[in-house]
């Protein structure tokens, strides 16, 4: 597969060549860990694992690194207003620490519901310090740095390119316009308004949870050097694509650029990032979702009102990255009942190719499709993938391949094969499907009067009253009977 991509740097769509045939290094912005994510955040992460399921699947080893941001990050990306782990951990009564490693579990458990693989590298600011303090000492050692008010800056006047992702002009940085710089409250100590601290003492805040001793005194990192230092820990100086949001693009990524390429010492080593990719925002009601700007949803929410996470990865897969997407509950019903039809489509095509009656094990199972009337399908979703990642289109051959392609094992693969990228748990489910007709369920009795509770427990959630479903599951568990939900529903088996 030959993969074309639109690069935020150059705005164009530029065929794909990675720096290491057959290898890919790839950052992905991850969260602050200060709150749950919202649906909007997991927007982001799942462009990541579509990148990152794309490329493994055409035969690239991926080394995908992942940052959690526990410290240095301000509510304003211009290093203003309040520390947002602070904040949280004053809030809710807890120490800093404990604050990042509830949130971050709870990060990951949103994730692992929506079938987004892990990265391949997770790293916490705060176990990097002495790889960002030593990148600063090479960036002030290359002269891009100022001592002001007790704090170290970045001079963006002595990086020549400084902009070039945001396409800033030099009126614009001098103003501070475009990039958020023009607020009230502007730090004084700055030469410029798009100079940037690397390194805070205390003498930004008085009470800092965090602080470590540095050559420019005891103090903690800004929010911008921690994933340059850990991208090129894990990746090298020069990698291959950098990902995340669009309000990443005119700050937080433009300064990445700046203070990533003045630390390197030898010539020729830029770009530092070959490739960059932003998704564009969910809005709610023509606003940008956000934890400061309310409508605050999580995933939880979602299913609080009786949706699956993988209904939700269902609807922003009908999008494509570099759109806004318009999210309401009618439209993510809509994609629940896509998604119920997909997978009774997938069921009924396995069912009349007797995969109930095979052995349900998927690692023995290989992909070879040959027939011209299912690799047609299959070369079209790859071309929508290879087109910078265009889910629409692949999702409109899954669909053509089950409405309108033969009812044969190829034609199962193939849709096997196409959810190893869409992560729609297709497969699981035909596999959950197999095992439950293959049990030897006991007498009628029993089964009816298990799938009368099953209907009980589903009724007593939609009604969110979660403890009669709790006390449905845990009878049944003590009689030996385990409930496990899954996209396709609820199955059971016996413990």
């Amino acid at each position: 597969m030959s993969f074309t991509f639109y690069n935020t740097l150059g705005r164009e769509k530029q065929i794909f060549k990675p720096l290491k045939e057959g290898k890919v290094g790839f950052y992905g912005c991850g969260p602050t860990v200060y709150n749950y994510a919202h649906i909007g955040n997991l927007r982001a992460y799942v462009l990541h694992d579509i990148l990152v399921r794309s490329l493994r699947r055409a035969g690239y080893e991926v080394n995908h690194v992942m940052n959690i941001t526990d410290v240095g990050h301000l509510s304003g990306d211009n290093d203003e207003g309040d520390d947002k782990m602070v904040k949280s951990a004053e809030e809710r009564g807890k120490s800093v620490l404990e604050i990042a490693e509830f949130y971050t579990r709870a990060f990951f458990n949103d994730t692992d519901r929506m079938n987004i693989t892990r990265p391949t590298v997770v790293c916490k600011a705060t176990e990097h310090i002495s790889e960002m303090i030593a990148m600063i000492v090479r960036i002030e050692k290359n002269g891009f740095t100022y001592s002001a008010g007790g704090n170290l800056y970045f001079d963006i006047s002595r990086f020549p390119s400084y902009g070039e992702l945001a396409l800033l002009r030099p009126d614009d940085l001098k103003s501070g316009a475009q990039t958020g710089y023009e607020r009230t409250g502007q730090d004084e100590n700055k030469r410029n308004a798009g100079d940037f601290v690397l390194w805070f003492t205390k003498s930004k805040f008085e009470n800092q949870a965090l602080m470590w001793d540095s050559p420019w005194g005891r103090g903690y990192p800004g929010w911008h050097i921690e994933c340059s230092a850990m991208s090129m820990k894990y990746l090298g100086e020069n990698f291959d694509i950098h990902a995340g949001g669009i309000d990443h693009i005119p700050v937080h990524h433009t300064n990445e650029i700046a203070q990533s390429e003045a630390s390197m010492d030898a010539a020729g080593k830029k770009p530092w990032v070959s490739y960059w990719l932003h998704n564009e925002f969910l809005v709610i009601d023509k606003a940008k979702m956000s934890k400061s700007a309310g409508g605050f949803l999580t995933l939880q929410s979602l299913i609080d009102e009786g949706y699956d996470p993988l209904d939700y990865r269902y609807f922003l897969l009908g999008g494509h990255y570099r759109s806004q997407l318009q999210f309401s509950f009618d439209s993510l019903k809509g994609a629940k009942n896509s998604r119920i039809s997909l997978i009774d489509k997938v069921l009924s095509l396995a069912q009349k190719t007797n995969f109930n009656r095979r052995e349900a094990n998927k690692e023995s199972r290989e992909f070879a499709i040959t027939g011209n009337d299912v690799l047609k399908y299959i070369e079209a979703f790859n071309k929508a993938l290879e087109d910078d990642l265009s889910t629409p289109r692949a999702m409109a051959e899954i669909w053509g391949l089950l409405r309108e392609g033969p009812a044969t094992e190829e034609a199962l693969a193939a849709v096997f094969d196409m959810d190893r990228v869409l992560a729609l748990g297709l497969e699981e489910t035909c596999m959950a499907k197999a095992s439950e007709n293959g049990k030897d369920s006991g007498n009628n009795e029993l089964t009816d009067e298990i799938e009368q509770q099953i209907i009980r427990r589903a009724e007593a959630k939609k009604a969110k009253d979660f403890a009669t479903a709790d006390n449905i599951r845990q009878n049944l568990k003590e009689r030996g009977i385990i409930l496990e939900d899954g996209p396709g529903g609820t199955t059971w088996r016996r413990a």
